[in-house]
């Protein structure tokens, strides 16, 4: 029996929110029933390419909608989410949760169907560590360290404030991502220490941290604007077997010896589509493992906002 599609709405078209619309329109388990964004040319721009699809410049929710995905700027998470869990809307948002602290833990108090777009949470490399890890022996630390040329990055330059000590920044836009990854993996997260410099108005351009993932020691660095190649790199070691995530997706190991890769051939877990299939599980009465929702998200934003 064929199941009624979910009406979506989505919220935010930016690269993350134009890049999920195109998915849920093509995804079985949705139908799109609106989409907003604050900017007219953006709506403009799409509102031509897809006549079929409502667009509004911004948003109260139509009667027809069952769920709605959030990809505004972090500091509009909040009231999108809050008023459509009022309503009994399922909610799929973008990290970061939030900002503000208060404002994250009233969006979990608010209950509901929750989820947030952490694409680490069902990647071919997270699902085979979540296997593997018990073979790491003894944990003795978490390390994770990113570079960045330039920040924030090319692709996204449209997005002014990734760039603003407000709500940008890479600890909160890209450290948050392995701040999930440790969390899932290792245990529930929380920052020690941590600091970062400003080298003008902008955002950090350096950040150092100590965190804790349940007993197990995790630290952090991360420059931008640096001379260095952009690189991402979480290592996970053990007394018996080391992991090392780079670049997102090559995975590698040691047991003592140099680095081998891990072939991670498999079933096309972690992209847009897959994470909206289990968002529709959710929806559905399913808690799918590899989804986050927002009692995940909120341990990472408070991880996250005592860098600032």
């Amino acid at each position: 029996m064929t199941e009624t599609p979910i009406r979506l709405g989505v919220i935010g078209l930016g690269v993350m929110g134009r890049r999920t619309f195109e998915q849920a329109l093509r995804h079985p388990d949705f139908e799109v029933t609106f989409a907003a964004d604050a900017n007219p040319s953006v709506v403009e721009t799409l509102q031509a390419e897809h006549p079929e699809v409502p667009f509004l410049g911004a948003t109260e929710f139509p009667d027809h909608v069952d769920a709605i995905y959030i990809a505004t700027p972090p500091s509009l998470h909040a009231p999108y989410a809050l008023l459509a869990q009022s309503l009994g809307i399922a909610v799929f948002c973008e990290k970061p949760l939030a900002v503000d602290l208060a404002e994250g833990r009233e969006m979990v108090a608010a209950g509901g169907v929750t989820a947030v777009n952490f694409p680490l949470s069902d990647t071919n490399a997270t699902v085979y560590l979540e296997k593997a890890i018990p073979d790491a022996g003894r944990l003795l630390g978490v390390d994770v360290r990113m570079t960045f040329p330039q920040w924030p990055r090319p692709f996204q330059a449209p997005a002014a404030w990734v760039g603003e000590r407000a709500e940008g920044g890479f600890i909160r836009e890209v450290f948050s991502h392995f701040a999930y990854l440790t969390d899932r993996l290792v245990g529930p997260i929380r920052t020690e220490q941590a600091t970062v410099d400003y080298l003008d108005s902008g955002s950090e351009v350096a950040a150092r941290g100590l965190l804790r993932a349940g007993d197990v020691p995790v630290q952090v660095s991360g420059y931008a604007n640096a001379a260095t190649p952009e690189h991402y790199e979480w290592t996970l070691w053990g007394t018996s077997r080391s992991y090392r995530l780079t670049n997102w997706a090559q995975l590698s190991t040691s047991d003592g010896g140099p680095w081998t890769p891990v072939d991670l051939a498999g079933d096309g877990t972690g992209a847009e589509s897959t994470r909206l299939s289990l968002f529709a599980q959710a929806i559905r009465g399913q808690r799918p493992p590899n989804l986050a929702d927002f009692a995940d998200a909120l341990r990472v934003q408070e991880a996250v906002e005592a860098f600032y």
